[in-house]
């Protein structure tokens, strides 16, 4: 299946007919992994076997489906917006972080730690109804360019990511996001790029809050702020809410993900664990243990006694991108 933005098209899928599920996977202990136990939960009469219903496979987002570096790309769109109203309305401008963030100094964002964040998310983000601000951010995903990788960032998804999401499709499992990043943010793209709808999305959420118009039209509106995180312990908690159930496979990078892989994988039954670690500074980045982001400390001493699978994205993965080699 392909996919266009302008002239880039994407792979968004392989095709069904393809007897390999995984062609942008080596042939390594983790493709035959992931291979092993797909096989294994959808072989009726097998000993794992696991009901149509009871199929759930939950992915992070950031380092998981797409990169991540240098900043979440969500964080980069709330900048260019912050920028282009700074220009219709300095007055906005209000603080320390705003004027940084407007200014293009990371390092004055980085300052202001999650309630600068919060700041600069608030005046971006609010405002506006969802229908609006996801036209929005499709559009800067389409069309805005990475600022080191010469990418569009809708470009910068994993192929074998994406490959793996339409296999686990093919064996009716059913996929969903499960993201520290905004939830309308991520439903702008994901059924586009990913095969998922908005409705198998979840995400970090703010105040929204319905009215009618002076002309009796009724409307939602986003209102900004934050009222649930889901990060960290988080996303249990966010899975239960929209999913309701405890999933059988779940996909992170970072130790953001770990309560998510942790519940998914000590309930009864078969279950999969994945951390995608980042090895690859030539392909796409190279990171784990330090920085500000995608911090992977845990997941590496801890996968194999849990028996978590740890992709390593150099010696895994036979290409990164759908657009490049």
């Amino acid at each position: 299946m392909y996919r266009a933005f302008g002239a880039l098209l994407l792979v968004a899928a392989p095709v069904a007919a393809l007897a390999d599920p995984l062609p942008s996977w080596n042939e390594t202990e983790a493709k035959a992994a992931i291979i092993g136990f797909v096989e294994s939960v959808t072989t009726e009469g097998s000993d794992s076997y696991v009901d149509v219903n009871r199929r759930i496979a939950v992915f992070d987002n950031d380092g998981t489906l797409w990169s991540e570096q240098p900043v979440y790309f969500q964080l980069l769109y709330a900048l260019d917006i912050l920028k282009e109203k700074a220009a219709a309305d300095p007055s906005i401008l209000t603080s320390d972080v705003l004027k940084a963030g407007a200014a293009g100094d990371m390092a004055g964002v980085v300052a202001g730690g999650e309630d600068g964040l919060l700041e600069i998310l608030n005046v971006s983000h609010a405002n506006i109804t969802p229908e609006a601000f996801e036209a929005s951010a499709h559009e800067w995903l389409t069309t805005a360019t990475h600022p080191t990788r010469d990418m569009i960032y809708a470009q910068m998804v994993y192929q074998p990511m994406l490959e793996l999401l339409s296999y686990l499709r093919d064996e009716d499992f059913t996929t969903w996001i499960v993201s520290g990043g905004g939830i309308d943010f991520i439903r702008s793209i994901a059924d586009e790029v990913y095969g998922i709808p908005p409705w198998q999305v979840v995400g970090s959420e703010g105040k929204t809050t319905y009215a009618l118009s002076d002309d009796g039209v009724p409307t939602i509106t986003k209102e900004g702020g934050l009222t649930f995180l889901d990060d960290k312990e988080g996303k249990p908690v966010g899975i239960m809410r929209h999913i309701g159930q405890r999933p059988i496979f779940a996909a992170g990078n970072s130790d953001g993900d770990l309560a998510m892989l942790e519940w998914t994988t000590v309930g009864e039954g078969p279950a999969f664990g994945l951390l995608v670690h980042h090895t690859d500074a030539e392909r796409e980045f190279a990171y784990d243990r330090e920085g500000h982001i995608g911090v992977l400390n845990r997941g590496l001493d801890e996968a194999g006694e849990r028996g978590w699978l740890l992709v390593d994205m150099a010696a895994d993965w036979a290409r990164v991108y759908p657009a490049a080699p």
